[in-house]
């Protein structure tokens, strides 16, 4: 099991935790996978980097779709939130254009300072790989998204004035992602 090394070379207690919970939650998916996520190492050698891949949830916009992400941890995870990025292409209020997911669990912990979440509704230690990605399927399964301090304003303005311009453009997306996992 590879570990963060500090600049003397030595792992760190937190990094070694680090490494712990998420082998034990990388075990426990493997031993009792949940529907509608497949999530593992990008490299059997750091804990640190998964790929996920989410099944478009029934029902709505994104049925059919195969969505591909990266899940980063940092060395203080569980104390700090990983990052999570589609490598899919994605058209979604509240996923950057670049593909970063923006949602209150990912979120560091504390006070908002713009005032848009609670302290309970950001990142918590207890917090883990399956209740990250079951947020996020429900962030995809919502009829219509969050448009409160939007990640894609493009797409936030799109849904406000042309939603079935929206739908459209998130069906092509999916149509795509599914045609990808069949080259």
């Amino acid at each position: 099991m590879a570990s963060k090394f500090s600049s003397s070379g030595t792992s760190t207690p937190q990094s070694t935790n680090s490494n712990l919970i998420l082998k034990r939650q990388l075990m426990e998916l493997r031993k009792k996978p949940v529907d509608g996520f497949s999530a593992g190492l990008v490299d059997d050698d750091n804990l640190l980097e998964w790929e996920v891949l989410i099944i478009g949830p029934p029902d709505t916009l994104y049925e059919g779709g195969f969505l591909k992400a990266r899940l980063s941890f940092p060395p203080e995870f569980p104390l700090l939130p990983p990052t999570m990025r589609f490598t899919t292409s994605m058209w979604h209020p509240n996923i950057y254009p670049d593909g970063k997911v923006c949602i209150s669990i990912l979120h560091a912990p504390g006070e908002d300072q713009y005032g848009h979440e609670d302290a309970g509704e950001r990142w918590m230690p207890v917090h883990s790989v399956e209740s990250i990605l079951i947020s996020v399927i429900s962030l995809l399964s919502q009829d219509v998204p969050n448009l409160d301090g939007p990640a894609n304003v493009d797409a936030a303005k799109e849904v406000r004035e042309d939603i079935a311009g929206y739908k459209k453009k998130v069906r092509r997306l999916v149509r795509r992602s599914a045609e990808e996992a069949y080259d």
